[in-house]
């Protein structure tokens, strides 16, 4: 509390110079890790917790020794732990210790997963990096960034600090800086107009992307055609192979062509990146599949904003279910307040039940947070006590969630994934875990197993 009343005293100019200073004193007084590693960043609105571990998975799967930081874990070497921090990038000084610690431990990558408010922290100041990974962009943080052109501007800025960044010399091979951008995204020739050293595009064909005529760009495609998607699997064609992946939906398919561009890059050939992908498994809290033996599905995803659950949504049509029960909540702290509603709409619209609960309140009243995407979806036709409820507890929702299922539904549970902790009043935080709220829910209730 007291840090944040610290802040809103203090002058952007002045607290943005401390944010810098500290960056590169960390820096100085852990020597430079990133200068000793192949740094990659990955950056956007979704997929990049995903993509940053499919990057390491492919890298790893090739013999080399690999470390990241990101919102979902952290990894050094053989050591790989849950964060759970609720941050996407760490403090300057402990993101510069793991950095040395990769170095260290033999790592040859370190993959670190770039938060727009972590660039506009100063967060990445003092990481040297080779390759800049764009995902996609969509509204989210926009009253924390004061709008969406400052939120694209941050995002941009991984792009712009790598290419101005010093080019490394490692093991006597030369690293240019490298982009990878998704093409599927709208803002995809913003990002490849930065002018790095190399540009490789991802996406699934049609790709809508047209280089600008007047600014025609030289880009590495790397393109899925002929995409089957199946309950469990998907297969594409790329570079003249078949592919096969264990992942399920568009969604993991585009964190894949975005980890497999990105080692393409690296040097990667296209046989080894193919049986790479083929090994790669489902990210934990990314539509992790909760199996007790109950005769109806139960699903945990870690989306939390309209575009991530939308694309849940599309990907859930690929299992066989009847009605879809969806326990909800959107994270409070005064962020992004407006897709409150969106969510209630949403869940109004393609859900048969909703319940919405507490997720992640911070500061916020959690109850006000739950009555505004409730009356969202009452607004768009849902009923309170019918196909709406209102449950606080986010164990009892998910309780009531498990109770209501009969064979062939599919329950829902949004918001949080694998994360391991609840953020509340206060700076604290819970321990909780959707998975294992599920799993103790499944037993307790004993129904349809």
């Amino acid at each position: 509390m007291l840090k944040q009343r610290i802040k809103k005293i203090i002058p952007v100019s002045m607290l943005n110079r401390y944010h810098y200073t500290l960056a590169r004193l960390a820096n100085f007084l852990y020597r430079n890790p990133s200068s000793k590693l192949v740094v990659i960043g990955v950056t956007g609105t979704n997929g990049k917790s995903t993509t940053v571990q499919f990057i390491g998975r492919i890298l790893e799967h090739a013999g080399a020794r690999v470390g990241w930081t990101g919102t979902a874990s952290f990894k050094v070497a053989d050591a790989e732990w849950t964060n759970d921090k609720k941050m996407t990038m760490l403090g300057r000084f402990e993101t510069q210790k793991l950095l040395s610690q990769m170095v260290k431990t033999g790592c040859s990558y370190a993959i670190i997963e770039t938060s727009s408010q972590g660039i506009v922290q100063s967060r990445h100041i003092g990481i040297n990096y080779d390759v800049a990974v764009f995902t996609n962009l969509t509204p989210e943080h926009i009253e924390a960034h004061g709008g969406f052109e400052p939120y694209k501007l941050a995002k941009k800025q991984l792009f712009v600090k790598t290419k101005h960044a010093r080019r490394k010399k490692i093991q006597g091979q030369v690293f240019e800086k490298t982009a990878v951008v998704n093409l599927m995204d709208p803002f995809a020739a913003e990002f490849l107009a930065v002018g790095l050293d190399r540009s490789f595009g991802f996406g699934i064909d049609p790709v809508p992307f047209q280089e600008n005529e007047d600014r025609p760009m030289s880009i590495v495609p790397v393109i899925a055609e002929d995409v089957v998607y199946a309950p469990n699997s998907t297969g594409f064609m790329l570079a003249g192979l078949h592919w096969h992946a264990n992942l399920v939906g568009r969604f993991y398919l585009e964190n894949v062509l975005a980890a497999v561009s990105t080692c393409r890059a690296l040097g990667l050939d296209w046989t080894t990146l193919r049986d790479a992908v083929s090994h790669l498994e489902s990210v934990p809290g990314r539509l992790e599949r909760i199996d007790e033996g109950q005769s109806f599905s139960v699903i945990v995803d870690y989306a939390y904003e309209p575009a991530a659950l939308h694309a849940i949504y599309e990907s859930v049509k690929l299992f066989a279910h009847k009605k879809i029960i969806h326990v909800v909540g959107s994270a409070g702290g005064g962020r992004d307040v407006a897709r409150r509603e969106i969510l209630g709409a949403m869940s109004a619209e393609y859900d048969d039940v909703v319940i919405v609960t507490n997720e992640d309140p911070y500061d916020d009243d959690p109850q006000e947070i739950i009555d505004m995407i409730a009356d969202a979806a009452v607004a768009h036709g849902k009923k309170d006590d019918a196909d709406l409820f209102r449950i606080f507890d986010r164990g009892e929702a998910i309780d009531f969630a498990v109770k209501l299922a009969r064979p062939g539904d599919l329950v829902l549970i949004t918001g949080k994934g694998s994360e391991p902790v609840m953020a509340v009043a206060n700076g604290k935080k819970i321990p909780w875990d959707d998975r294992v709220a599920a799993r103790e829910s499944l037993h307790r209730m004993s129904i349809n197993v």
